[in-house]
């Protein structure tokens, strides 16, 4: 037996008053309200059969996955393969966008934007990604699996299932904080047949920065 629906989940806001790149590095919480939103994301699937809920290893995944597996009565298997990207952006303030061009030091780490040349290729995010779905969907008999990870990585999914290009602007992403990204296996791919964003109604008070 395999799962029925798989569910990508985007963990909730992060406290980052600084405005940090965060990506990897340790210690970057939800807030007050991204906890909010963690409970909203769980909340919205009362009633489903919930098998199991897998959780990138970064504090703020597993906090996002912590309702999850408190309300389904369920442990938080952690897989390495949900983490964010490595970036070389990371520890500092930073938006993708033209002012990337005023920093001459930032200049090689962009010279190949459809790779991306400044962290993790996209192609090695959608492998570890596709591969730790493919094992979480043979992991559950005929019920659903939750797996939290973060905004690229969900992304890439997305674009990949859709048989769409990796190249993307980070700042038109369709992904946003606590949002649930639905999959289903049709007998012969993954593809995507939901997106809901049970946090909507906290998205206006939040702060969305930090993403890689």
């Amino acid at each position: 037996m395999s799962a029925a629906l798989l569910h990508l989940v985007r963990h909730g806001e992060v406290h980052n008053p600084e405005g940090i790149l965060y990506g990897r590095l340790p210690g970057y919480h939800l807030s007050g309200l991204g906890l909010k939103m963690a409970q909203s994301a769980a909340e919205s699937m009362d009633g489903r059969t919930i098998e199991r809920v897998f959780a990138s290893p970064l504090q703020r995944a597993q906090e996002s996955a912590e309702p999850w597996a408190e309300k389904f009565d369920l442990e938080i298997i952690t897989d390495e393969r949900l983490i964010e990207p490595t970036n070389r952006f990371e520890g500092g303030r930073f938006e993708f966008g033209p002012q990337v061009l005023l920093k001459p030091k930032s200049w090689p780490w962009v010279v190949n934007p459809w790779l991306p040349s400044w962290g993790e290729p996209y192609q090695s995010v959608i492998k570890r990604m596709m591969a730790a779905i493919e094992a979480a969907w043979h992991s559950a008999d005929g019920g659903e699996v939750v797996m939290v990870s973060h905004q690229m990585p969900i992304v890439m999914v997305q674009r990949h299932v859709a048989g769409l290009k990796p190249f993307h602007d980070p700042r038109k992403r369709r992904c946003s904080l606590s949002s649930i990204t639905t999959l289903t296996y049709d007998g012969t791919r993954f593809v995507q047949v939901g997106y809901t964003e049970p946090a909507a109604a906290l998205l206006a008070e939040s702060i969305d920065q930090g993403a890689v």
